[in-house]
């Protein structure tokens, strides 16, 4: 029985902080101490001599490491689905840590920018390793996998591509891809709103943003989400980002180029990361079919890019289910029992 406060764990959760190098001096001055909430499966503690493998949670937009918990009326919080998998039994057992990749601007997509940070860095060197000396581990890249939704199931689809040395599956619910389709939806009313409330002035969004509580006014959210995204994809060297629309709502082609060489379909068509991909154990994709962000269709052709990338089927879940973007947290445990016997 679901409860509205809390539940009994069969395993257990340490609540750990890491105080990030890479981080420490950020552009935006954002901590550089990052909570880290690590899961241990029922029978960590007993067996002494067993090694587990590890599953990397990444957020969605404006997600942190302080909102694991939440509860919702009805709804049970993404850990406690974890550990009611493994409670059951049948899924072999695994060490689950849900990251923290906040920013000031609500998140940066876990990517390096000259804009917000090293995060993606701070991922691959300092997280991995961190738990690798902490946790009985399998401490290779075909024992360590990523999951998210949104922003995380993005998180999730490029880092193996990036680093297949450390991780070798994935698991993406939603996850941003086919920028052409999903992003382009939403950017020309962005360019509306920006117009309309600002005069077409990120400097001026920005600077009456920070003076007020954020989200005391219509459309703070969807405004901060795309500088967001461009503060990750488009920011230049000096650390100003570059949004891709003028005030036309019409796309700069600069600057959606540089967006675009981030979205995982047209990643996963050069032939360095066709390679990285081709190399991976297991390959989760999923989204709801009435998403209101159009991610189906970027789950659609993320599972194309892969066939044409040469990814063998047997090695894929692709699925398309009755829902939309939210409330499908439900979905977490299944990718991460599939991902686990795949890891096994």
């Amino acid at each position: 029985m679901m409860l509205p406060w809390s539940a009994d764990l069969a395993g257990r959760f340490e609540h750990a902080v890491i105080d990030s190098e890479l981080l420490r001096g950020n552009p935006l001055g954002d901590p550089h101490e990052r909570p880290l909430l690590v899961y241990l499966p029922p029978g960590y503690d007993e067996d002494r001599a067993r090694r587990y493998p590890v599953i990397y949670v990444t957020p969605g937009y404006s997600g942190h490491g302080g909102m694991w918990f939440n509860r919702t009326p009805f709804r049970t919080p993404h850990p406690e689905l974890v550990d009611a998998l493994f409670a059951r039994g049948g899924t072999p057992p695994a060490i689950v840590v849900f990251a923290d990749g906040w920013t000031a601007y609500g998140g940066g997509q876990f990517l390096n920018s000259p804009a917000t940070g090293r995060y993606h860095s701070y991922l691959c060197d300092e997280i991995v390793p961190w738990v690798d000396a902490r946790y009985r581990t399998l401490a290779d890249r075909d024992h360590r996998a990523l999951a998210g939704k949104s922003t995380g199931g993005y998180v999730a689809m490029i880092t193996p591509m990036l680093r297949p040395d450390l991780f070798g599956a994935l698991a993406t619910h939603a996850g941003d891809a086919l920028f052409d389709v999903g992003y382009r939806h939403e950017l020309t009313w962005r360019a509306r709103l920006l117009r309309d409330r600002y005069d077409g002035s990120y400097e001026r969004f920005l600077a009456d943003f920070r003076t007020r509580i954020p989200g005391t006014k219509p459309g703070d959210l969807e405004l901060m989400e795309v500088y967001a995204y461009a503060s990750a994809y488009s920011a230049d060297e000096d650390g100003t980002v570059r949004v891709p629309f003028d005030d036309t709502g019409a796309l700069d082609p600069e600057v959606w180029e540089r967006w675009l060489a981030w979205d995982p379909v047209v990643m996963a068509g050069r032939p360095v990361y066709a390679e990285a991909l081709r190399s991976l154990r297991a390959i989760w994709i999923d989204a709801g079919d009435k998403d209101e962000y159009f991610l189906d269709f970027g789950a659609t052709a993320f599972r194309r890019a892969l066939a044409t990338a040469g990814v063998p089927d047997e090695r894929i879940h692709f699925e398309l289910f009755d829902g939309g973007h939210g409330g499908i947290e439900y979905r977490y445990p299944l990718a991460l029992a599939w991902l686990c016997e795949r890891m096994a």
